[in-house]
């Protein structure tokens, strides 16, 4: 069939499924817009979260039910009691869910998309990467991107529709990296959401890096980022002091990579805390990724940190990592730290790992925890989705409502834990009220 009469018949699905994976992303962008363009969209069979089922005191299911939803403009417009005979899409009883967001991600630089390639034995430490990674950039650059857009295809297929993506400003590929990435954020940019973090990935010092950050804060780019200020800088007050001035300067956000640990990750922490108490315009706009060194602090130390960063509003992105160190993430909720989570690297040279699923951080959290119970699975789901539930913690009904943005993914799952405990398979994402997947 020629794409032409593709498109034409798609906009008459109205009775149909949504539409499969088979479509490239372009394909089913195109005939969304077409779609947009000569009417509203319908689902039917629409299952959504209602309460909670109780024993005593005790949460033991979750109750949902089938309703028809209207998408209008990018919001949802209607959402009604359900109609099987409705002239409207199918989605078939699948769980509809916020979608997910990935708030650590370098889409940069990947092997995805291209011949499987295992990381190197030989590069073990920050330092052995940052030389591998000077030697290696140029040819990276050549295919990144390609490879950004096969990415953020596959963050999609596993229902993420935004991500915060770092990208190298480094001597070895200048602004190259990030010029790159903008061609396929800009490919994108009608199904995907993004924030793009300046990221010195060998050092601010270290590299010489300093006229590049200044050159780069200066374009559309969203956070000023930062690389172990002791370890690899070799000055923490020297470091952040840049760092803060030169977001304070170009009014960007602050990101830093933060793998120390012991008491050099403790006095940069600390720092950073007195920094932005120091200057209010960054509080909530300031980050610390991976923050290692809340996972070996002694409980009193932890708890003071903690209560610094929840008050000065520093979140903490981490990938939930397991084995021989585990990040006191209940804690930090517990003091009201903004957790936020990522896929970090995805099949490159840092990391042979990634699946490219948000969902798989609350399923690797809850497991680590023991949050296993109804209630507590359903309260993990709020790290994919950056703490949007269906139901608050009390049971009511919070999300979807008429006027929110038509951004949801339908699950093949019964409730939220379920598609927790089971990392249940990702039907469709909806972006903007466009069906994308």
């Amino acid at each position: 069939m020629k794409r032409k009469d593709f498109i034409q018949q798609a906009t008459l699905l109205a009775g149909g499924s949504l539409i499969g994976s088979r479509l490239s992303a372009n394909e089913t962008i195109r005939i969304n817009k077409k779609m947009m363009e000569q009417q509203e969209i319908k689902l039917k069979n629409v299952r959504l979260e209602t309460g909670f089922k109780y024993d005593g005191d005790e949460v033991i299911a979750t109750n949902t039910a089938l309703f028809c939803i209207t998408l209008s403009g990018g919001n949802i417009k209607e959402i009604k009691a359900n109609n099987p005979q409705a002239d409207a899409f199918d989605a078939k009883g699948f769980l509809m869910l916020p979608s997910f967001k990935d708030y650590h991600i370098h889409l940069d630089k990947t092997f995805y998309g291209g011949p499987w390639q295992a990381r190197l034995k030989k590069n073990r430490s920050v330092r052995d990467m940052i030389t591998f990674e000077e030697q290696t950039m140029p040819e990276l650059l050549k295919t990144s991107t390609y490879r950004a857009e096969k990415l953020i295809e596959l963050l999609q297929q596993n229902g993420v529709s935004f991500a915060r993506s770092h990208v190298n400003i480094e001597p070895a590929s200048k602004l190259q990296s990030l010029k790159n990435l903008e061609v396929a954020i800009e490919n994108k940019k009608d199904s995907f959401g993004t924030e793009l973090v300046a990221f010195p990935q060998h050092g601010i010092f270290f590299s010489k890096s300093e006229q590049l950050m200044q050159d780069v804060a200066k374009l559309d780019i969203d956070f000023i980022g930062g690389l172990d200020p002791s370890s690899i800088e070799g000055n923490v007050e020297k470091t952040i002091d840049f760092i803060v001035q030169l977001a304070l300067d170009n009014k960007k956000g602050i990101d830093i990579h933060l793998h120390e640990q012991g008491d050099a990750g403790l006095k940069s922490i600390q720092y950073l805390t007195q920094k932005v108490a120091e200057n209010p315009a960054l509080r909530g706009k300031t980050f610390l990724s991976h923050c290692f060194a809340l996972g070996s602090m002694p409980t009193n130390t932890l708890e003071g940190v903690a209560e610094g960063l929840a008050a000065q509003q520093i979140g903490v992105v981490s990938t939930v990592p397991f084995g021989r160190l585990i990040m006191p993430i209940p804690l930090l909720y517990k003091k009201g730290v903004d957790v936020r989570t990522g896929n970090d690297s995805i099949i490159d040279h840092w990391n042979t790992f990634g699946s490219g699923s948000v969902l798989q951080k609350s399923n690797i959290m809850a497991q680590l925890y023991g949050w296993s119970t109804e209630y507590d699975l359903s309260r993990c789901l709020k790290l994919a989705t950056h703490n949007v539930l269906p139901l608050d913690d009390q049971g009511k009904q919070v999300w979807p409502k008429i006027g929110d943005k038509a951004t949801f993914v339908l699950v093949d799952a019964s409730c939220s834990a379920e598609a927790v405990a089971r990392v249940s398979p990702i039907k469709n994402l909806i972006y903007d009220g466009k069906i994308l997947y």
